[in-house]
């Protein structure tokens, strides 16, 4: 049977060397689940989302890629996505040491 890539969203982390992410940094592996929220205070993007790990800020999904999430979780979808951390390299700038994938909630029995 076929079946359809649940895959929403993959990014980078946008202004992660802003935030607390290093607070946490130990514990974002891949397969870390992240909560994301609107943040339509924000005054570079009105469609802003913040990509958290608990109570602690990571940054947002870039600019160029939230406007389907920011739709999603303002008209509340949020309970049908499924955000974690999909790879980490320390190696790279904070800018793209971590990249998150957003994918439907498979809700089928």
């Amino acid at each position: 049977m076929y079946e359809r890539s649940r895959n929403l969203l993959d990014c980078h982390i946008a202004g992660f060397a802003y935030y607390d992410g290093l607070d946490v940094i130990d514990h974002l592996q891949p397969g870390t689940a992240v909560s994301l929220t609107c943040d339509p205070e924000n005054p570079y993007d009105p469609e802003a989302v913040a990509i958290s790990f608990g109570n602690t800020k990571l940054g947002y999904i870039p600019r160029a890629k939230n406007s389907i999430v920011s739709s999603l979780l303002y008209f509340g979808y949020s309970p049908i996505l499924d955000a974690k951390i999909c790879s980490r390299n320390l190696d790279e700038r904070p800018e793209h040491q971590f990249r998150i994938v957003i994918k439907f909630k498979d809700n089928r029995t």
